[in-house]
């Protein structure tokens, strides 16, 4: 079987690493063309099948506190498959408990903030947080706030640049805040301390792919995978990253 067939049935890993340093800040959402792609959104799921063998085989968990966030408009439900997979490796894999994400990242920042603190210091250790699209935007400003509460951050599909990047400004508008300045000013400011892996796609339809890449942390590493946004929660790729970097240290 060709290399190209065994990624596409799962078999094999279609991740990337690549040196992102020298990409340039986003122009706008994606194209029309990238966004019409996301129709196939439900094909990354069908790789699972395929993966069943290098998902098992990932690093077994520690048993520390994973707390999984939704995208834009998601229920708590689309994070389970991933939390469940996460549970069976070992790992205390939870939802963030707020139920659906309803785009109020200022509020829900400081709601998970509070429930963070309140099952670490239940734990007794720090939780990694687990972030979907606007999910990680969410789980990047509560490790900026509470760093020793927080253990690693792992995100995919993350506007890091702000809605403004996204394919909802092209129907809904970016906001009347200045989110972009307003990061840039943070990561200025205080930036993210704790390890941050970031995961993007170039087919990504919602999010700009180069508003996903964070030029700012200094404990940053940036994955590419192949799934289009409205799969990647789906993607045995992105489950096999999440799994090998909740396990290091």
């Amino acid at each position: 079987m060709s290399p190209h067939l065994l990624a596409a049935s799962g078999l094999r890993t279609r991740v990337r690493r690549s040196d992102v340093s020298g990409v340039g800040r986003p122009g706008g959402p994606p194209s029309a063309r990238t966004a019409v792609g996301e129709l196939g959104a439900g094909l990354d799921a069908v790789r699972l099948v395929g993966a069943l063998p290098r998902l098992a085989a990932a690093p077994k968990g520690d048993g520390h506190l994973v707390v999984d966030i939704p995208g834009w408009r998601a229920p708590e439900l689309s994070g389970a498959p991933l939390r469940a997979y996460l549970r069976r490796l070992g790992y205390d894999a939870r939802g963030w408990g707020l139920g659906t994400n309803t785009g109020d990242p200022r509020r829900d920042v400081e709601r998970l903030s509070t429930r963070v603190n309140e099952l670490v210091d239940a734990t007794g250790s720090p939780a990694s947080l687990v972030g979907w699209s606007l999910g990680g935007v969410i789980a990047r400003e509560v490790a900026r706030r509470h760093p020793d509460a927080v253990r690693r951050v792992v995100t995919y599909g993350t506007p890091v640049s702000g809605p403004a990047h996204t394919t909802v400004a092209r129907f809904f508008g970016s906001g009347s805040d200045d989110v972009e300045e307003v990061t840039r000013r943070l990561d200025a400011q205080s930036p993210i301390r704790v390890p941050l892996t970031v995961m993007y796609s170039r087919r990504d339809g919602i999010v700009s792919w180069q508003g996903c890449l964070d030029h700012a942390s200094p404990d940053v590493e940036h994955v590419e995978v192949a799934s289009r946004h409205l799969g990647m929660g789906v993607d045995p790729d992105v489950w096999e990253v999440v799994a090998a970097r909740l396990a290091q240290s």
